[in-house]
């Protein structure tokens, strides 16, 4: 087995890195690596649903679709993931317990008493400090998880906060628990690169031809190629996401604003304003250059561009608009 411990914190570099060593590395692989701020999405959900879209843009947080099922999580500095790809044909795909024991026993080492409990979460007295997902393909898995050590709570709830009404879909949800940090439950106290350590060296002196692997330049170029043209795009992270319908209102100047809209693979089909607001112009136009445009502020913001809204609504700016449609 081939023990990785990846230096890069580029959220979109290390999910490609994923990838790469569960399709393009024959040899079984274990990976420790951290990401900067990022909300991870499953593979299977609505990405717009699952993050706090004001959140994410004021603090820049990136966001990337993973390869794997489940729910979306929150990764920052404080939180250490790990990986495993195994391969063999009589191999029983589908166990995360079988994956998380080795942190379960790196921790009772550490004096911490971790749980498996679930359907695929570590928690320390009920409360969850680890999600796991995996992802089979023919005779091969990949398992990953989160390890939250010292990742700042209040951006961990922050981030995915979401009201629920907004989105009608038929995505994957994610489901809220009592989060907690690793570190508040150590007798001990030890830093993060400590932990990373002591996880590696378990891996290392347990696992059969354990050896420690750094990626070649070749390595390298191949993730960045994977990086540039699937996990840094909108059309993985946002336009693979499954159809739904978005309904949102709220209060503006000129008056109370309803978006409502129908959207496929990220794009735009149907709009629709409604409200108790003054309308100087038909809004007709406006509804129809935003069709077929991504769900995305950006573009939405080119197609409003080419309005003078004040001859079409009064008292409601382009900003308020645009903060009703996400």
């Amino acid at each position: 087995m081939l023990c990785i411990k990846h230096h890069s914190t580029d959220p979109y570099f290390n999910i490609a890195t994923d990838e790469y060593i569960f399709k393009h590395i024959k040899e079984d692989c274990f990976m420790l690596w951290r990401n900067d701020n990022a909300i991870i999405v499953g593979k299977h959900q609505n990405t717009q649903a699952e993050i706090n879209h004001d959140y994410v843009k004021e603090r820049g947080i990136k966001v990337v679709r993973r390869l794997s099922g489940g729910g979306a999580v929150y990764h920052d500095l404080g939180n250490l993931n790990f990986s495993f790809t195994r391969t063999g044909e009589n191999y029983e795909m589908i166990d995360f317990e079988r994956y998380t024991r080795p942190i379960i026993a790196v921790l009772k080492e550490l004096g911490v008493n971790a749980k498996f409990e679930g359907r695929n979460d570590l928690t320390i007295e009920g409360k969850k400090f680890s999600g796991n997902a995996e992802h089979v393909f023919k005779n091969k898995v990949l398992h990953h998880g989160t390890l939250l050590f010292s990742s700042e709570m209040t951006d961990v709830s922050g981030a995915l906060k979401i009201n629920p009404l907004k989105y009608k879909d038929r995505g994957v949800k994610s489901v809220p628990n009592r989060v907690t940090n690793i570190s508040d439950h150590l007798p001990e106290k030890i830093s993060l690169d400590e932990f990373t350590n002591k996880i590696m060296d378990y891996i290392i002196h347990n696992f059969e031809d354990a050896r420690l692997y750094e990626f070649t330049d070749e390595d390298l170029a191949a993730i960045q190629k994977i990086r540039d043209e699937k996990y840094s795009t909108w059309e993985w992270n946002f336009g693979y996401s499954p159809d739904y319908n978005f309904k949102q209102g709220a209060r503006t100047p000129g008056g109370t604003v309803e978006m409502n809209m129908n959207v496929t693979n990220g794009i735009i089909q149907k709009v629709k304003i409604t409200g108790d607001f003054f309308h100087i112009r038909d809004i007709g136009p406006i509804e129809e250059a935003l069709e077929n445009t991504r769900h995305e502020e950006k573009m939405i913001r080119q197609k409003l561009s080419q309005f003078d809204l004040g001859e079409y609504f009064n008292k409601i700016s382009e900003d308020d608009l645009v903060a009703i449609m996400f």
